[in-house]
């Protein structure tokens, strides 16, 4: 039983005895006619009301069932036409009072066919009760719901006879709206409410609502004597609230985030079991993997996946493929592929061909259907801008024996449009995120370079779709004399423009790690360069639509940037408002690197510095963004001193060590998936054997030219490098030369064996060399094109004390793969 306070229009009812006097009052007669129960119990009614022809039972309105438009006489004294109706009250066939009903008058003042409309023919039925809930009178609404509507004439000894509260309505609703009933005795307080039960004998399968009010009829002493009940059938308007409430329910509850699965199952959460007792979602497979809707009704066959199922018996499945996320192919003559075929919903009966051919189809299904006795269903398109997205199904079995109706199919309608809206914003997300996610991973680093000077692993989490593509990346540059740059750097904002402008600057950051500056002057011309992208875009750039109202010309980042020497085992560190790193030294001891923290990207005008630090061998360098310690379910500190825990917990020194460490730092910080996107790159510095590397210094002598080629020729058979030693000759006799030639002192000469031959040059000089292409007649200009053209690649360097010109050569083997100085295939 439920209340809403709803109660039938305004009704005051009067009990009489047999001379006329007043002995039951009911509160509805009191806000009707001014007088309260202590001023009418014991008065004649006549002289109270002034309505002289309800005098007595036997006088001039006397007899059961009369009805008349009368001038009754108000409390202050003013009369009003109300509509009065009454009902002789008899004991062993004799007279013992009336019952009166007062009620607002028809439209037509003496209307007689109106006035008995209103105390005979409204749907509002009474019925007077005494002290032990007996019957005493009922109107013909009344016995109309109670089954005696086929008597008409005197009261004959049926109607006479007292009969229980629970002929009215039957179930448990009559049964607990009798307990309210005795609470009126009780208390005496009015009480009004709503009931759900089902009529005694009644062939309706629905079951119906009723609006019903309990008024005390009081004696003179004020004590209730009986109960006046006032009943109305409002089945039907309370099917209209339901499903205004079911509606404002599903439009706060279905689209509560872009996911396609989460908004299916919200709407089957919304709909079972208010309106059915299973629900399934099924969308065209071709949307669930990317592709458009294709224009115009889908015919024959179909295949569909569903993506979400509710039912109220648990564990249930009412389909043929085994779990949700599975797909299965529609026959043309299946109920779900009519609907799309159509583009119409449908009503059917388990009987009806449609469905006893669908479900014959399947012995499984046949086998639910007869289990749990389904009965009715109901096929609902999803359709969106125009396209057809998939079939919505409805089905009801004996936990509700009401079948569908026209009215339930218009509620699922109403239930499935509002949904598909929903459903199609989710698909265009789903496949715009696709397509922002297959940007960015293009953008970073598809797989990091095998490096002799460091070993490394990494992680990289894109942030959840509520947050959308964020615009951290990493990356591994190899650099001259076997050095490494560790890139590690956060875009601001979410969205196409943040990948699309992490792709820029990782390029950025490679290009200008070929030219081999200092970490900090790399973070410079990166700032200078994020300075130039935000005034590019310009202030006339629109919100991005994927990075939540962001303009697109807000550029803004954080990076880090670090070179380790594997020679000198030094490391050289930067950052622009980054997060610092940490370092774990061999014997698990862990700190976080004190480095100047920098202004981020984009500022401008802020000096940035850089750090150099020893990484002893065997010790790990932790690069990482902010997504990774900061989450939803811990500040920043907690998630630091967490990654800390993380690293330095012990893992066996094997080769896929690093993999594990990430593997465990990440199930430690997100467990449940960043919010943000994250990156996390692990490195493991190596030593470079000092038997592979061979430097000497060089007098500003030309004749010290000859000595030094053949030392270096020397030290490359020693290597076992004999091969190489014709085209090293050449470089060194160049380089050295140019170095006396044009350079300044202290000049120096130094060969690194590693996964290539690298042969650089020192001198005091900043001047840097360019290659320039000799004319015919030319005595110079030839060497730099001779040197390039006989290795690999080659490059100059600024250093503090001047310059070095490097080149760098393949070596030989006879299987065609190298081997490094650290032991690493080349």
């Amino acid at each position: 039983m439920e209340s809403f306070g709803a109660s039938p229009p305004l009704l005051g009812v009067v009990v009489t005895d047999r001379q006329g006097l007043v002995t039951g009052w009911t509160s509805g007669a009191e806000r009707l006619l001014g007088h309260n129960v202590a001023e009418a119990v014991g008065r004649p009614v006549a002289e109270l009301l002034g309505i002289t022809v309800l005098e007595t039972a036997d006088g001039p309105g006397g007899g059961d069932g009369h009805a008349a438009v009368l001038p009754v006489r108000h409390k202050d004294g003013s009369r009003h036409d109300l509509s009065v109706y009454r009902q002789l009250l008899t004991a062993g066939g004799d007279a013992v009072g009336s019952v009166l009903a007062f009620g607002p008058p028809p439209d037509q003042a003496g209307d007689r066919a109106l006035t008995r409309w209103l105390l005979e023919d409204s749907p509002i039925a009474l019925s007077v009760y005494d002290s032990d809930l007996h019957c005493v009178w009922q109107s013909t609404g009344m016995r109309r719901l109670t089954g005696l509507t086929g008597l008409t004439g005197p009261p004959d000894e049926a109607r006479r006879r007292p009969r229980p509260l629970t002929d009215i309505l039957g179930g448990p609703g009559a049964l607990e709206w009798e307990g309210r009933v005795r609470r009126v005795l009780a208390t005496g307080e009015e009480e009004t409410s709503e009931v759900r039960s089902d009529l005694p004998g009644g062939g309706d399968l629905r079951t119906r609502v009723f609006s019903i009010s309990a008024t005390p009829l009081r004696n003179g002493s004020g004590n209730p004597l009986g109960v006046c009940v006032a009943v109305a059938d409002v089945t039907e308007a309370r099917r209209v609230r339901e499903r205004l409430a079911l509606l404002t329910n599903a439009s706060l509850r279905i689209g509560t985030t872009l996911d396609i699965a989460q908004t299916g199952r919200e709407l089957t959460e919304v709909a079972v079991p208010r309106l059915a007792d299973f629900a399934r979602v099924d969308l065209l497979d071709a949307l669930v993997g990317g592709d458009e809707p294709a224009p115009g009704p889908l015919v024959d066959a179909v295949r569909l996946r569903r993506i979400a199922e509710l039912n109220v018996f648990e564990g249930v499945v009412e389909a043929a493929v085994p779990a949700t996320g599975d797909a299965d192919v529609y026959t043309a003559n299946s109920p779900s592929a009519l609907c799309l075929a159509t583009g119409r919903s449908a009503l059917y009966r388990t009987t009806d061909p449609v469905i006893s051919a669908w479900v014959t189809e399947s012995p499984r299904r046949a086998g639910i259907v007869r289990r749990f006795e389904t009965h009715s269903w109901l096929f609902v398109p999803i359709s969106a801008r125009g396209a057809t997205l998939g079939v919505v199904m409805f089905a009801r079995n004996r936990s509700t024996p009401e079948p569908f109706e026209p009215e339930d199919l218009a509620l699922a309608e109403d239930l499935v449009a509002l949904a598909a809206v929903c459903l199609d914003n989710a698909r265009r997300f789903a496949r715009e995120r696709k397509a922002a996610l297959t940007l960015q991973r293009s953008l970073l680093p598809q797989r990091l370079p095998e490096q002799s000077a460091v070993q490394v692993a990494s992680r990289y989490l894109p942030a959840s779709p509520r947050a959308g593509v964020g615009g951290d990346w990493f990356d591994v540059i190899g650099l001259s004399g076997s050095r490494v740059g560790l890139v590690v750097g956060d875009v601001v904002g979410h969205g196409i423009h943040a990948a699309a402008a992490m792709g820029r600057l990782r390029t950025a950051v490679r290009t200008l790690a070929d030219v081999d500056p200092t970490p900090d002057e790399l973070l410079t011309r990166l700032d200078d360069l994020v300075l130039r992208l935000s005034e590019e875009s310009g202030t006339d750039a629109g919100p991005d639509p994927g990075s939540g109202g962001e303009a697109a010309a807000d550029v803004g980042a954080t990076c880090l940037y670090a070179v380790y020497d594997p020679v000198t085992g030094r490391c050289s560190l930067a950052r622009a408002g980054h997060p610092a790193p940490i370092l774990v030294t061999p014997d698990g001891t862990a700190r976080f690197l004190d480095l100047p923290a920098g202004p981020p990207l984009g500022l401008g005008g802020l000096p940035f510095e850089s750090a150099d630090v020893t990484l002893p061998e065997g010790s790990l360098l932790a690069l990482y963004t902010d997504g990774l310690v900061e989450s939803r379910h811990h500040d920043l500190d907690t998630g630091l001193e967490t990654l800390l825990r993380a690293l330095t917990t012990p893992i066996d020194n094997r080769a896929d060590s690093l993999d594990a460490l990430c593997d465990r730092a990440v199930r430690m910080l997100l467990p449940d998936g960043p919010a943000d996107d994250a990156a996390l790159l692990l490195v493991r510095p190596r030593i470079l054997d000092a038997e592979r590397v061979a430097v000497w210094d060089v007098a500003t002598d030309p004749a010290a030219v000859g000595r030094i080629r053949a030392e270096s020729t020397r030290r490359l058979d020693d290597w076992g490098l004999g091969e190489a030693g014709f085209v090293t000759e050449l470089v060194v006799s160049e380089l050295v030369t140019n170095a006396i030639r044009y350079g300044g002192s202290p000049i120096q000469l130094r060969l690194i064996h590693d996964r290539v031959l690298t042969c650089e040059v020192s001198d005091g000089s900043s001047t840097a060399p360019h290659m320039r292409r000799a004319r015919v007649f030319d005595e110079g200009g030839r060497g730099l094109m001779l040197v390039a053209q006989l290795t690999q690649r080659w490059g100059t360097r600024q250093t503090t004390a001047g310059k070095t010109i490097w080149c760098e050569q393949s070596l030989p083997s006879a299987n065609g793969h190298g081997v490094s100085a650290l032991g690493a295939p080349v």
